[in-house]
C-alpha cells in the first residue's frame, strides 16, 4: 500500500526522528516528495509505502505524536 500525506510538524517536533521511528518502528518505507523547513515549521509532501496496517499504524502514530496530516489523492 502507498500513501501520500501533506505533514506539518510543529517547532517542538522539528529535531525529533520521527521518519526514522517509521521506518524502524513500523516497518515502511517514507519517501519525501518536498519539504520546506524552517527554524519553526517544517512542511513535508510524504509518500508512506508497505503493508497496509503499518501503514495506517505509521499515520496514526503522526499524528499523536502532534503532526498535522492532510491525506492527498493519487492522480496516476
Amino acid at each position: 500500500m502507498q500513501r501520500r500525506l501533506m505533514c506539518t510538524f510543529p517547532e517542538r517536533l522539528i529535531k525529533q526522528p520521527l521518519l526514522f521511528t517509521l521506518v524502524k518502528r513500523f516497518q515502511v518505507v517514507p519517501n519525501i516528495r518536498g519539504a520546506s523547513v524552517t527554524d519553526t515549521i517544517a512542511i513535508l509532501s510524504l509518500e508512506l509505502e508497505g503493508d497496509s496496517d503499518k501503514v495506517e499504524e505509521a499515520v496514526q502514530y503522526l499524528l499523536e505524536e502532534g503532526v498535522l496530516i492532510e491525506f492527498l489523492e493519487d492522480n496516476d
